[in-house]
């Protein structure tokens, strides 16, 4: 039967374990390394804070039960690259109709998501190693790179305007990742010179997923043509944003108002006002 637990609660497990004197936590120039308790497993994750609020996480765990991992995650979420080295995990969300009810991630895989304001249980194996490593970026981090979205690749771009929230699987993980992947559990820095090294490769690593992923949404993601009743109906949704502009209603308000559906509503703002419906607002408010 599987534990099921809080982050909070496997916080405080940790601290009781170390009132135990078990050494849970270990911070140095690299990053801080969160060791699991005994009783609950062996393994950990160490995270590692790069410029620009890029940080990188590398994930080695192996519980002693099945674990069911309650997460709740903030309004502010980070776009997040997962690449699966070993293992399996099954995860289920409630309530939300931009994500599935359930899906899996699997080992040999990589995933692009950005779960904001979001409830989700994961489900862990006993015995089973798993390993993955993560990058975690805010969207704004993209913008430093180029004054536009363009930095992103195109269907990731559409996944990302307005409320944004998905999850995505980018494929299997290409020969020139799992080389970088080993390169960056296998750092031979210290030092700052790890910090330029980790740095420069979780880079490496996002531009090749970010690649793949192109490759892999940008000729299967359906494409909805605008009609002159649906343009129609946008500009009707720009009046009632106008109208409403104290009190502007939710992305999904909008769509309902104006007859149509958040995709059409979020397109047509890009093909008639270059911007998206937010973006809108703020302009006309300034």
């Amino acid at each position: 039967m599987a534990i099921e637990i809080t982050e909070l609660e496997i916080d405080e497990w940790r601290a009781e374990a170390e009132g135990r004197g078990e050494q849970v936590f270990q911070q140095s120039v690299l990053g801080d390394h969160y060791l699991l308790p005994k009783d609950i497993g062996q393994g950990g994750d160490r995270v590692i804070q790069l410029r620009g609020g890029l940080t990188l996480a590398i994930c080695e765990t192996q519980f002693f039960q099945p674990m069911q991992i309650k997460r709740s995650h903030e309004e502010s979420f980070p776009l997040t690259a997962k690449f699966y080295l070993a293992g399996a995990s099954t995860v289920t969300t409630q309530n939300t109709a931009e994500i599935a009810s359930e899906y899996s991630e699997t080992a040999g895989s990589s995933y692009l998501y950005h779960l904001p304001d979001l409830t989700e249980i994961e489900t862990w194996s006993a015995h089973k190693p798993n390993q993955m490593v993560m990058i975690y970026a805010d969207v704004d981090y993209f913008r430093t790179l180029n004054p536009t979205t363009e930095a992103l690749p195109q269907p990731l771009q559409a996944l990302m305007q307005d409320t944004g929230r998905f999850h995505q699987s980018a494929g299997k993980m290409t020969p020139a990742m799992a080389l970088v992947l080993q390169q960056i559990c296998h750092c031979p820095y210290q030092g700052s010179a790890q910090h330029l090294y980790l740095e420069s490769k979780a880079l490496e690593l996002l531009a090749l997923q970010f690649a793949c992923f192109e490759t892999t949404h940008s000729k299967s993601k359906p494409s909805a043509k605008l009609n002159s009743a649906d343009l129609e109906r946008v500009e009707y949704a720009r009046d009632l944003l106008i109208q409403q502009i104290a009190d502007p209603p939710s992305l999904m308000k909008l769509a309902r108002l104006s007859g149509l559906n958040e995709f059409k509503l979020k397109r047509g703002f890009r093909h008639l006002f270059g911007t998206t419906v937010f973006g809108y607002l703020y302009d006309y408010r300034m």
